[in-house]
Protein backbone atom coordinates (compact mmCIF):
# COMPACT_ATOMS: atom_id res chain seq x y z
CA UNK A 1 0.00 0.00 0.00
CA UNK A 2 1.54 3.23 -0.82
CA UNK A 3 -0.62 6.72 -1.10
CA UNK A 4 -0.20 8.23 -4.93
CA UNK A 5 -0.86 11.87 -5.91
CA UNK A 6 -4.26 12.97 -7.05
CA UNK A 7 -4.56 14.99 -9.94
CA UNK A 8 -7.65 16.60 -8.07
CA UNK A 9 -5.65 18.75 -5.61
CA UNK A 10 -3.00 20.26 -8.34
CA UNK A 11 -5.08 23.94 -7.51
CA UNK A 12 -5.61 22.62 -4.04
CA UNK A 13 -6.02 26.24 -1.45
CA UNK A 14 -4.99 25.68 1.89
CA UNK A 15 -5.67 27.83 5.12
CA UNK A 16 -2.64 29.32 7.11
CA UNK A 17 -3.57 31.38 10.41
CA UNK A 18 -6.33 32.61 8.10
CA UNK A 19 -4.75 33.36 4.82
CA UNK A 20 -6.00 31.48 1.90
CA UNK A 21 -3.21 30.80 -0.38
CA UNK A 22 -2.67 28.07 -3.13
CA UNK A 23 -0.73 24.75 -2.28
CA UNK A 24 2.68 25.97 -3.75
CA UNK A 25 2.01 29.48 -2.28
CA UNK A 26 0.87 28.95 1.05
CA UNK A 27 4.02 29.93 4.18
CA UNK A 28 4.33 28.98 7.72
CA UNK A 29 6.84 30.84 9.55
CA UNK A 30 10.29 29.07 10.73
CA UNK A 31 9.81 30.35 13.72
CA UNK A 32 6.64 28.66 14.33
CA UNK A 33 6.66 26.01 17.07
CA UNK A 34 5.86 23.10 14.56
CA UNK A 35 8.80 23.79 12.81
CA UNK A 36 11.08 24.50 16.00
CA UNK A 37 9.79 21.78 17.81
CA UNK A 38 6.61 19.98 16.13
CA UNK A 39 4.93 21.52 19.12
CA UNK A 40 1.44 21.37 17.97
CA UNK A 41 -1.99 18.98 18.24
CA UNK A 42 -3.84 17.71 15.06
CA UNK A 43 -6.83 16.08 13.74
CA UNK A 44 -7.80 13.95 10.56
CA UNK A 45 -11.31 14.53 9.19
CA UNK A 46 -13.54 13.33 6.63
CA UNK A 47 -15.95 14.91 4.36
CA UNK A 48 -18.58 13.03 3.09
CA UNK A 49 -21.69 14.87 1.30
CA UNK A 50 -21.03 18.17 3.10
CA UNK A 51 -20.54 16.74 6.40
CA UNK A 52 -17.90 15.91 8.91
CA UNK A 53 -18.13 12.89 10.55
CA UNK A 54 -17.35 13.35 14.94
CA UNK A 55 -16.27 16.23 14.12
CA UNK A 56 -17.69 17.62 17.69
CA UNK A 57 -15.51 14.85 18.76
CA UNK A 58 -12.68 15.65 17.27
CA UNK A 59 -12.80 19.15 18.29
CA UNK A 60 -13.18 18.33 22.13
CA UNK A 61 -10.01 15.93 21.58
CA UNK A 62 -8.02 18.38 19.81
CA UNK A 63 -8.49 20.87 22.69
CA UNK A 64 -7.69 18.86 25.54
CA UNK A 65 -4.38 17.94 23.65
CA UNK A 66 -4.13 21.81 23.23
CA UNK A 67 -4.72 22.23 27.16
CA UNK A 68 -2.55 19.33 28.24
CA UNK A 69 0.03 20.89 26.13
CA UNK A 70 -0.66 24.24 27.82
CA UNK A 71 -1.59 26.22 25.19
CA UNK A 72 -2.02 30.15 26.72
CA UNK A 73 -5.07 30.02 23.55
CA UNK A 74 -7.40 27.93 22.12
CA UNK A 75 -9.56 28.81 18.92
CA UNK A 76 -13.20 28.26 19.61
CA UNK A 77 -15.47 25.64 18.16
CA UNK A 78 -17.12 27.81 16.05
CA UNK A 79 -13.69 29.81 14.90
CA UNK A 80 -12.14 26.62 13.80
CA UNK A 81 -15.18 25.29 12.22
CA UNK A 82 -15.90 28.71 9.72
CA UNK A 83 -12.11 28.10 8.69
CA UNK A 84 -13.29 24.10 7.93
CA UNK A 85 -16.02 25.73 5.50
CA UNK A 86 -14.15 28.91 4.66
CA UNK A 87 -11.01 26.54 3.20
CA UNK A 88 -13.43 23.95 1.91
CA UNK A 89 -15.77 26.36 0.08
CA UNK A 90 -12.69 27.63 -1.50
CA UNK A 91 -11.54 24.24 -3.12
CA UNK A 92 -15.51 23.23 -4.16
CA UNK A 93 -15.52 20.38 -1.87
CA UNK A 94 -18.67 18.38 -0.98
CA UNK A 95 -17.38 14.45 -0.58
CA UNK A 96 -14.26 12.51 -0.90
CA UNK A 97 -12.49 14.75 1.17
CA UNK A 98 -9.38 14.75 4.12
CA UNK A 99 -8.86 17.27 6.08
CA UNK A 100 -5.67 17.74 8.32
CA UNK A 101 -6.17 19.86 10.81
CA UNK A 102 -3.73 21.09 12.87
CA UNK A 103 -3.18 23.87 16.00
CA UNK A 104 0.38 24.87 16.78
CA UNK A 105 1.50 27.26 19.95
CA UNK A 106 2.25 29.67 17.20
CA UNK A 107 4.95 32.09 15.92
CA UNK A 108 8.33 32.61 18.73
CA UNK A 109 9.93 35.50 18.88
CA UNK A 110 13.52 33.88 18.65
CA UNK A 111 15.06 30.24 18.29
CA UNK A 112 14.17 28.11 21.11
CA UNK A 113 11.71 25.52 23.63
CA UNK A 114 10.42 27.89 25.94
CA UNK A 115 7.03 27.93 25.44
CA UNK A 116 7.48 31.51 26.77
CA UNK A 117 9.25 32.91 23.74
CA UNK A 118 5.93 32.55 22.20
CA UNK A 119 4.45 35.95 22.19
CA UNK A 120 1.43 35.22 19.55
CA UNK A 121 -0.61 32.40 18.65
CA UNK A 122 -1.53 30.20 18.18
CA UNK A 123 -1.56 29.13 14.24
CA UNK A 124 -4.69 27.08 12.80
CA UNK A 125 -3.62 25.13 9.94
CA UNK A 126 -6.52 23.65 7.60
CA UNK A 127 -4.92 21.31 4.96
CA UNK A 128 -8.14 19.58 2.71
CA UNK A 129 -7.29 17.10 0.04
CA UNK A 130 -9.13 15.22 -2.22
CA UNK A 131 -8.29 11.87 -0.96
CA UNK A 132 -10.16 8.46 -1.09
CA UNK A 133 -9.41 6.09 1.61
CA UNK A 134 -5.95 4.93 1.74
CA UNK A 135 -6.48 1.31 1.84
CA UNK A 136 -7.44 -1.58 -0.20
CA UNK A 137 -10.67 -2.71 0.57
CA UNK A 138 -9.08 -6.34 0.11
CA UNK A 139 -6.98 -6.07 3.11
CA UNK A 140 -3.77 -4.78 3.73
CA UNK A 141 -0.12 -6.63 5.41
CA UNK A 142 1.66 -5.80 8.54
CA UNK A 143 5.03 -6.44 10.29
CA UNK A 144 6.13 -6.09 13.58
CA UNK A 145 7.83 -3.03 14.26
CA UNK A 146 11.53 -3.01 16.48
CA UNK A 147 10.32 0.74 17.49
CA UNK A 148 7.50 1.25 20.79
CA UNK A 149 5.01 3.03 21.70
CA UNK A 150 5.87 5.49 24.66
CA UNK A 151 4.44 5.09 28.20
CA UNK A 152 2.32 7.76 29.67
CA UNK A 153 5.24 9.02 31.55
CA UNK A 154 7.40 9.13 28.55
CA UNK A 155 4.72 11.05 26.17
CA UNK A 156 1.34 10.61 27.12
CA UNK A 157 -0.54 8.61 23.75
CA UNK A 158 -3.76 10.87 24.93
CA UNK A 159 -1.90 13.70 23.48
CA UNK A 160 -2.25 13.93 20.00
CA UNK A 161 0.58 15.58 19.04
CA UNK A 162 2.55 16.38 16.03
CA UNK A 163 5.94 14.65 17.68
CA UNK A 164 5.21 11.62 15.17
CA UNK A 165 8.77 10.32 14.65
CA UNK A 166 8.24 6.93 16.58
CA UNK A 167 5.65 5.92 13.99
CA UNK A 168 7.68 7.08 11.18
CA UNK A 169 10.21 4.68 12.49
CA UNK A 170 8.03 2.24 12.45
CA UNK A 171 7.19 2.64 8.76
CA UNK A 172 10.74 3.14 7.37
CA UNK A 173 10.65 -0.43 8.49
CA UNK A 174 7.36 -1.67 7.26
CA UNK A 175 8.65 -0.77 4.20
CA UNK A 176 11.79 -2.41 4.22
CA UNK A 177 9.48 -5.60 4.95
CA UNK A 178 7.54 -4.99 2.52
CA UNK A 179 4.18 -4.69 4.42
CA UNK A 180 1.74 -1.78 4.56
CA UNK A 181 2.00 -1.04 7.99
CA UNK A 182 3.85 -1.42 11.30
CA UNK A 183 2.81 -3.29 14.19
CA UNK A 184 3.48 -1.42 17.43
CA UNK A 185 4.24 -3.31 20.16
CA UNK A 186 4.03 -0.96 24.27
CA UNK A 187 7.10 -0.94 26.16
CA UNK A 188 5.73 -4.83 28.05
CA UNK A 189 5.38 -5.69 24.46
CA UNK A 190 1.62 -6.36 24.38
CA UNK A 191 0.17 -5.02 21.23
CA UNK A 192 -0.46 -0.91 21.01
CA UNK A 193 -1.56 -0.07 17.21
CA UNK A 194 -0.34 0.18 13.83
CA UNK A 195 2.07 3.27 13.19
CA UNK A 196 -1.18 5.08 11.78
CA UNK A 197 -4.59 3.18 13.20
CA UNK A 198 -5.73 1.15 15.96
CA UNK A 199 -5.62 -2.86 15.64
CA UNK A 200 -9.12 -5.21 15.93
CA UNK A 201 -8.81 -8.31 16.15
CA UNK A 202 -11.96 -11.06 16.54
CA UNK A 203 -11.76 -14.44 18.17
CA UNK A 204 -15.08 -16.57 18.36
CA UNK A 205 -17.43 -13.77 17.44
CA UNK A 206 -15.61 -11.38 20.37
CA UNK A 207 -14.27 -7.98 18.84
CA UNK A 208 -10.93 -7.19 21.13
CA UNK A 209 -8.85 -4.01 21.01
CA UNK A 210 -5.94 -3.09 22.96
CA UNK A 211 -6.30 -0.53 25.89
CA UNK A 212 -5.53 3.05 25.28
CA UNK A 213 -2.45 2.56 27.59
CA UNK A 214 -0.38 2.92 25.09
CA UNK A 215 -2.38 4.30 22.01
CA UNK A 216 -4.57 7.45 21.12
CA UNK A 217 -7.68 7.44 22.85
CA UNK A 218 -9.01 6.92 18.71
CA UNK A 219 -12.43 8.63 17.53
CA UNK A 220 -13.14 5.39 15.10
CA UNK A 221 -12.24 2.88 17.74
CA UNK A 222 -14.61 4.04 20.11
CA UNK A 223 -17.42 4.18 16.87
CA UNK A 224 -16.69 1.01 15.95
CA UNK A 225 -16.63 -0.01 19.48
CA UNK A 226 -20.33 1.18 19.84
CA UNK A 227 -21.17 -0.41 16.62
CA UNK A 228 -20.23 -3.95 17.72
CA UNK A 229 -22.22 -3.84 20.67
CA UNK A 230 -25.35 -2.40 18.84
CA UNK A 231 -24.74 -4.97 16.85
CA UNK A 232 -25.24 -7.49 19.26
CA UNK A 233 -21.25 -8.66 20.05
CA UNK A 234 -19.44 -8.72 22.55
CA UNK A 235 -16.53 -6.39 22.81
CA UNK A 236 -13.47 -6.21 25.04
CA UNK A 237 -10.72 -3.74 25.78
CA UNK A 238 -7.99 -5.78 27.01
CA UNK A 239 -3.71 -5.82 26.55
CA UNK A 240 -3.07 -9.07 24.42
CA UNK A 241 0.25 -10.27 23.02
CA UNK A 242 0.88 -10.72 19.16
CA UNK A 243 0.31 -14.20 19.08
CA UNK A 244 -3.05 -14.02 20.11
CA UNK A 245 -3.03 -11.39 16.91
CA UNK A 246 -1.29 -14.56 14.94
CA UNK A 247 -4.01 -16.98 15.85
CA UNK A 248 -7.06 -14.64 15.77
CA UNK A 249 -9.92 -15.84 13.50
CA UNK A 250 -9.72 -12.10 11.80
CA UNK A 251 -7.49 -8.90 12.23
CA UNK A 252 -9.18 -5.20 11.14
CA UNK A 253 -7.55 -1.26 11.41
CA UNK A 254 -9.21 1.48 11.92
CA UNK A 255 -8.99 5.32 11.43
CA UNK A 256 -10.33 8.12 9.67
CA UNK A 257 -8.30 8.82 7.09
CA UNK A 258 -8.90 4.95 5.92
CA UNK A 259 -11.85 3.72 8.12
CA UNK A 260 -12.15 -0.08 8.60
CA UNK A 261 -9.47 -2.36 7.02
CA UNK A 262 -9.24 -6.18 7.26
CA UNK A 263 -5.52 -7.47 8.23
CA UNK A 264 -4.94 -10.70 5.94
CA UNK A 265 -1.32 -10.91 7.33
CA UNK A 266 1.25 -10.57 9.83
CA UNK A 267 4.61 -10.73 9.80
CA UNK A 268 4.28 -12.89 6.39
CA UNK A 269 1.66 -15.43 8.75
CA UNK A 270 -1.78 -15.25 7.14
CA UNK A 271 -4.83 -14.29 9.24
CA UNK A 272 -7.62 -16.48 9.17
CA UNK A 273 -8.22 -17.73 5.71
CA UNK A 274 -6.22 -14.71 4.45
CA UNK A 275 -8.88 -12.81 3.03
CA UNK A 276 -10.75 -11.08 5.55
CA UNK A 277 -14.33 -12.56 7.42
CA UNK A 278 -17.68 -11.80 8.53
CA UNK A 279 -17.50 -9.52 11.51
CA UNK A 280 -14.93 -7.64 9.66
CA UNK A 281 -17.26 -7.07 6.63
CA UNK A 282 -20.61 -6.48 8.72
CA UNK A 283 -18.08 -3.38 10.88
CA UNK A 284 -17.05 -1.96 7.37
CA UNK A 285 -20.97 -1.99 6.33
CA UNK A 286 -22.15 -0.44 9.30
CA UNK A 287 -19.84 1.92 9.56
CA UNK A 288 -20.04 3.58 6.03
CA UNK A 289 -23.78 3.15 6.46
CA UNK A 290 -23.42 5.72 9.47
CA UNK A 291 -20.81 7.95 7.83
CA UNK A 292 -22.96 8.36 4.69
CA UNK A 293 -25.66 9.71 6.74
CA UNK A 294 -24.36 11.75 10.12
CA UNK A 295 -22.26 14.50 10.70
CA UNK A 296 -22.21 17.93 11.29
CA UNK A 297 -22.82 20.07 7.98
CA UNK A 298 -20.40 22.01 6.70
CA UNK A 299 -20.93 23.13 3.17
Amino acid sequence: MHQTYDPRNDDLVVNVAGVLSSRDEARISPFDSVVQGGDAVWEGLRLHDGRIFALTEHLARLRRSARALAFTEIPTDEEITEQLRRTLAANDMHDDVHVRLTLTRGVKVTSGMDPRLNESGPTLIVLAEFKSPVYDDAGITLATSSVRRHRADSLDPKIHHNNLLTSILAKIEANVAGADDALMLDDAGFVAETNATHVFHVVDGVVRTSTTRACPEGITRDTVLRLAAEAGLTTEVVEHSLTELYTADEVFVTGTMGGLTPVVAIDGRPIGDGAGGPVTASLVAAYAALTAGSGVRVV
